[in-house]
């Protein structure tokens, strides 16, 4: 197999080595290019962000679009400290919770075989094909009949329902871990919830990891204004877009926000883009 490998590499010209480097290179050149253009944008003075036609790169690059959003963020009448308590509560809540249910149910959809198992199976990739916006009608009212309206309930446990990250889960468990390393477990006396926190979540990390990176991408922009009234319940990104509200004179600070609100998770996402590939190749996801 090594020697085929060799063969394969050896016989491929270097010039069509050279064509797909610069086919992937452009790619990548072109799906940056809106990373690029924001990067720019909060850097630019207003004159330039007014222009027209746009000027895709700043030319007199400036720092007071960020200094008039922290000004901006100083002068709140809620403290800026508690929007991101806020949002800190309902990213680490909705994170552990999501890991948790979700880890255990892929174990035993994985797993164990029980009446109903395929069905639903079925209904978990059912779900993913629908938009969030098809489901929030009827999430807002089972919310407000259990009387979450106004609390961080209201956002943190519709989290924990997500089904990709079970998902993901299930499928990484079925292709990566053992039947046969479960049974020899079980021989030996160890019971259901040792294997899952001694066996299976070891081997499965690359996916639970990504699972907690996707949902605190998807937590981290969440302003929940549809539930939560309370203004000190209210968290960063809502405070960030009142404050970029005030006028086109606030484009600038607008900019600003939104390259900070972009810059956390993609710090997040390139640190550990390694797991989440090689959960997307293991689980089937394209």
């Amino acid at each position: 197999m090594k020697h085929l490998l060799y063969r394969q590499r050896v016989n491929r010209s270097a010039s069509v080595d050279f064509v797909i480097f610069v086919f992937l290179a452009g790619g990548a050149i072109f799906t940056a290019l809106p990373l690029v253009f924001a990067i720019s944008n909060a850097f630019k003075p207003l004159n330039e962000l007014f222009l027209f036609p746009p000027q895709f790169f700043v030319r007199n690059p400036t720092l007071q679009n960020f200094a008039d959003l922290f000004t901006l963020m100083r002068q709140s009448w809620v403290p800026m400290s508690r929007y991101i308590t806020n949002s800190l509560i309902i990213v680490i809540g909705g994170m552990a919770g999501n890991l948790l249910f979700g880890s255990m149910a892929a174990y035993a959809l994985s797993k164990h075989d029980f009446f109903g198992r395929h069905f639903i199976n079925s209904l978990i990739v059912l779900s993913l094909m629908f938009a969030p916006a098809v489901v929030r009608i009827p999430n807002y009212l089972t919310i407000a009949w259990l009387g979450w309206i106004d609390t961080y309930w209201a956002v943190i446990v519709p989290a924990w329902a997500s089904t990709l990250g079970l998902y993901l889960l299930k499928n990484f468990i079925d292709a990566m871990v053992d039947d046969s390393l479960l049974e020899a477990a079980r021989i030996d006396g160890a019971s259901e919830f040792f294997i899952y926190r001694k066996i299976v979540m070891p081997i499965v990390k690359p996916a639970w990891l990504t699972l907690i990176i996707l949902t605190f991408q998807q937590l981290w922009g969440v302003t929940g204004s549809e539930f939560i009234y309370t203004e000190n319940y209210k968290t960063l990104p809502y405070a960030l877009d009142q404050i970029v509200r005030g006028g086109i004179a606030r484009q600038g600070v607008g900019a600003a926000a939104a390259l900070i609100m972009m810059a956390v998770p993609i710090v997040v996402f390139v640190i550990n883009q390694s797991r989440i590939v090689e959960t997307m190749g293991t689980s089937g996801i394209k």
